[in-house]
């Protein structure tokens, strides 16, 4: 048997602090590695499997479409972009979408239609204000978009025009705002930079105050969108709608596909403008077709809010009975587990023994993001393993 990590090291850039096992197969939660070992998968390619591994409508849609068309680039009109464009926008407050490869991607073509709208209407207005602890992607303009300091700092200096302030503060919007100011960005859980869920008002007083002033809400909706939250977006818990979101994670189950979704009135790009070479291509299309009609025929929203609640109470009983959890907070499948100590690696090293994925986001703190297809059989299963894992760290 060849030795996977051998060859990574010798190969590969090291961008990654990966997991010591090498996953092979996948079926619903679960992953199996190279020596054959089971595990329960609550991370989910974070919270890209929606549907769980392979699910069999997402296969089948990508082996037909395999068969029949790949690629042919958007110089031409196919089948599978247009019936998934369509079937967003009509389940959506939006109007128009574009297709790209990732979520950076569609914060980058996000960001370049707020300028191109500030050039037209804001009489050349190209700032964009976004949060700190917020995360948007790895491209340049998406690292000056999110407000970390230890994600900037290795690339100074960064590409103008992002002004970072506090998360869930409408005063810090407010007193960032000038004439220069095109859109506010926003996640409406804050999902990599710690699940920071905001104030119930938050969002509709930034929707608003961006009204009164003339400039673009953008909701990056990456990692919140496609159900993950118990909606099919999150704008829809805060009775708002976004001028422009952004898609990707969840949208594919695993094929890698991004979109860029606008208002009519937003939509300021010309032929032209923007484009993307593999963006939208029939077999990403087809897949997302696939995972969301079947998220929609299915209820999976409704079952994601039940076992959602269902897994935050399991976690709040976790949380009596072990001091060191400080704190459970998050919303439908995107939860997090806080420590009052810098133990999450131990913690996963624990869970990984007793054949459980789970994400350290943080020196302090777990992500849990299965399959939005996760039963309660598997999230008691799941919540066991961090007992257990737990009673064994925290001595």
């Amino acid at each position: 048997m060849a030795n996977w990590r051998e060859l990574e090291k010798k190969y590969y850039m090291p961008t990654f602090n990966r997991v010591p096992v090498t996953l092979v197969r996948g079926e619903g939660c679960r992953v199996w590695d190279d020596n054959g070992r089971r595990y329960l998968d609550f991370v989910a390619g974070v919270a890209v499997t929606s549907l769980g591994h392979c699910h069999p409508v997402v296969a089948e849609a990508i082996a037909r479409q395999a068969s029949t068309l790949i690629h042919v680039s958007n110089l031409f009109y196919t089948i599978p972009q247009l019936q998934l464009a369509e079937l967003l926008v009509e389940n959506s407050c939006l109007d128009r979408v574009f297709f790209c490869n990732s979520g950076a991607e569609a914060n980058e073509g996000a960001v370049k239609l707020a300028r191109r709208y500030g050039q037209l209407h804001r009489h050349g207005a190209y700032e964009v204000i976004s949060a700190f602890q917020s995360f948007h992607g790895r491209t340049l303009g998406m690292v000056a978009a999110t407000g970390q300091a230890k994600m900037q700092q290795p690339y100074q200096p960064l590409p103008g025009g992002f002004v970072n302030v506090a998360y869930n503060s409408l005063a810090a919007i407010r007193e960032a705002t000038t004439e220069k100011t095109c859109a506010v960005l926003l996640e409406p859980v804050q999902g990599e930079g710690g699940v920071n869920v905001p104030a119930d008002d938050y969002l509709k007083e930034v929707r608003q105050w961006c009204d009164r002033q003339g400039i673009l809400l953008i909701l990056d909706e990456i990692q919140t969108g496609i159900g993950r939250l118990g909606t099919l977006f999150a704008y829809e818990q805060y009775g708002v709608e976004p001028d422009i979101m952004t898609l990707a994670k969840g949208l594919g189950c695993g094929v890698p596909i991004g979109m860029v979704m606008c208002k009519e009135g937003a939509s300021a790009f010309a032929a032209g403008e923007h484009g993307s070479t593999f963006g939208g291509n029939p077999l990403a299309c087809a897949a997302g077709y696939a995972t969301v009609k079947y998220i929609l025929d299915n209820d999976i929203c409704g079952h994601v809010r039940r076992v959602g609640r269902y897994l935050e109470d399991r976690l709040l009983e976790l949380k009596g009975r072990h001091a060191c959890v400080s704190q459970i907070r998050g919303r439908g499948l995107l939860l997090a587990v806080e420590f009052d100590r810098e133990m999450a690696g131990q913690v996963l090293t624990a869970c990984l023994e007793k054949g459980l994925l789970v994400n350290p986001f943080k020196p302090n703190a777990l992500r849990l993001m299965p399959a939005l297809t996760v039963s309660a059989a598997e999230i008691d299963e799941a919540v066991g393993i961090l007992d257990g894992a737990l009673s064994a760290v925290a001595v």
